[in-house]
């Protein structure tokens, strides 16, 4: 077997929504972002959020002259 194969493994990673809601898991990353998590995900709040990482929502409403 080749000698070290496998990633460093994380027992404390930590998981930062854009909500600010922290967890701790363990992971090959140390610590990772995410934009929704469980506490903030529109199915589970009941609100519309529009989550753009691109501005297409910008560029549609543009083109169309939506507004």
């Amino acid at each position: 077997m080749k000698a070290d194969l496998h990633p460093q493994y994380f027992q404390t990673a930590v998981i930062t929504c854009g909500c600010g809601s922290k967890v701790s898991t363990g992971s090959t990353k140390e610590n990772i972002r995410i934009e929704v998590c469980s506490k903030c995900h529109p199915f589970v709040t009941g609100e519309q959020k529009i989550v753009d990482t691109e501005g297409r929502v910008e560029r549609l409403r543009r083109r169309f002259n939506l507004q």
